[in-house]
């Protein structure tokens, strides 16, 4: 067996298993801070790392370089899949940054804390690699589940453990749908391995297309896709911020890396029948999910709208079914990572230090915190598409890509969408530079500031110069199409 191949996840496991030790090893009123002072260190050398474990695209052309495998193909570890675990880690990393004062505050239980998000970002480093039903099960399950208890981690709080069982009873739902949809297209095709199932006709039989349908419907219940999306909003609202964050960031790009590996691998063959229905779930959550956002008090309400139509965005680009709209969706993907990083960080302290997140709690923030008040509206600028931020160059691609597959209907909807979105978002601008607020100036910590100034800088550079993210994308999805 390769173990080479698992280098990642035996890294990640291995800071899981830190975290907890050193919570152990800690007296009980030290703090915790320390333990994700580490694991921001390690992950960001092991990010650094991956680059050193790409292809070269001349090598794959030529076939001198090969993808590696790990237990009989089941585990894939190519271009494509380590870009989005460096999306994870970086992911993983800000939320750290912007989280270790709100959980030593707020949080009863810190070192868990730690070691759930390590559990976390190991299950969505195997979905990005999974080659197979059963481990992409494996993957989604280890991600989720952890995702129950950090939902629910806010103990004295009512909101959040209705949404830690609100998101248990619905994800249970989508779990046994997707579990049964797996066991029909075995039963079919004689296989789980998304490579044998490429070319096997048996999938077009009535139970074939009957456990690929519920397959589908289980990503679209994790997407949180309309009509699956009703665990979302009420999640989002009662989660601790920086687990709504690695919500909005994570567990979505997760979903849309395993996603778009079964539908361009394990059923292309039937692409005649889900890309029409993709384009219309596409439409459907970009109208419905930025109408809905607009009528939301709370921010983290409307943000949870508001990555139901950016699931609709990412979902154009897989519409095209191409190499342009693949690196479109990797590429919209990460500069997303940033732009929420932005907002999460800013609602972060404001929940932390005036107990709320709604549009209230927010009022004055440009004078007790002026630079988290800017940062905010730029990275909300961003998730609209507004030049010259990242989310300009990300929309443009993915709407370019859609339109040379004829789509075009698509990508005016797309368009439309983005500009009524910009209302909502500057709502929350209104409330941060003209409400008044109570005048308290906020403490910011150092982690937080460079969490929130880093992806305020990576959200205007990479939509000034998105070249080099470009090039990256465009390497992983030249791979993956090989």
């Amino acid at each position: 067996m390769n173990f080479e191949a698992i280098s990642t996840e035996i890294f990640i496991l291995v800071l899981g298993l830190f975290a907890i030790v050193m919570d152990l090893v800690l007296p009980k009123n030290e703090s915790r801070k320390s333990i994700g002072g580490v694991l921001v260190f390690a992950l960001t050398g092991w990010v650094l790392y991956m680059f050193s474990m790409y292809v070269p695209e001349t090598a794959v052309a030529d076939g001198s370089a090969t993808t590696r495998y790990f237990m009989d193909m089941m585990y894939i570890v190519d271009n494509y899949s380590l870009f989005f675990k460096q999306l994870f880690m970086v992911a993983t990393v800000f939320t750290l940054l912007f989280s270790m004062d709100y959980m030593q505050t707020v949080l009863r239980y810190k070192g868990e804390f730690y070691a759930l998000l390590m559990t976390a970002l190991l299950g969505m480093c195997v979905l990005a690699s999974a080659n197979d039903f059963l481990t992409a099960f494996i993957g989604l399950e280890l991600m989720t589940i952890s995702f129950y208890i950090l939902v629910g981690a806010r103990i004295s709080s009512v909101n959040s453990s209705e949404a830690a069982v609100k998101y248990l009873v619905v994800g249970s739902v989508s779990t046994a749908i997707m579990l049964y949809g797996i066991s029909l297209v075995y039963g079919s095709t004689g296989t789980v391995q998304f490579y044998e199932m490429f070319h096997n006709q048996h999938l077009f039989t009535a139970a074939g297309l009957a456990g690929a349908t519920m397959i589908m419907i289980g990503f679209f219940f994790k997407l949180s896709v309309i009509p699956f999306h009703m665990w979302a909003p009420d999640v989002y609202q009662g989660a601790p911020t920086p687990i709504t964050a690695m919500l909005a960031m994570g567990s979505k790009a997760a979903g849309i890396a395993v996603f778009m590996r079964v539908i361009y691998v394990a059923f292309p063959l039937i692409g005649f029948y889900w890309l029409p229905i993709l384009a219309v779930l596409s439409a459907v959550c970009m109208i419905g999910g930025n109408i809905m956002a607009i009528r939301q008090n709370d921010v983290k309400r409307m943000l949870a709208y508001s990555s139901i139509a950016q699931a609709g965005y990412m979902m154009v680009g897989m519409v095209s079914a191409d190499y342009p709209g693949m690196k479109a969706v990797m590429f919209y993907g990460m500069l997303y990572v940033f732009a929420n990083v932005g907002a999460f960080t800013a609602l972060t302290v404001v929940e932390q230090q005036r107990g709320g997140s709604d549009y209230k709690s927010l009022a004055g923030l440009a004078k007790s915190a002026p630079v988290l008040a800017a940062v905010m509206t730029i990275s909300l600028l961003s998730m609209a598409g507004i030049p010259p931020t990242a989310g300009f160059a990300g929309k443009l691609y993915l709407f370019t890509a859609v339109v040379n597959q004829g789509y075009l209907w698509l990508a005016f909807v797309g368009f439309i969408m983005s500009m009524i979105s910009v209302y909502y978002y500057l709502q929350v601008a209104k409330a941060m530079y003209l409400a008044e607020g109570d005048g308290k100036e906020l403490h910011i910590s150092g982690a937080v500031r460079a969490a929130a100034v880093l992806s305020v800088i990576a959200t205007i550079l990479f939509g000034v110069w998105p070249e080099k993210l470009a090039e990256l994308t465009n390497l992983a999805a030249y791979t993956f199409l090989q």
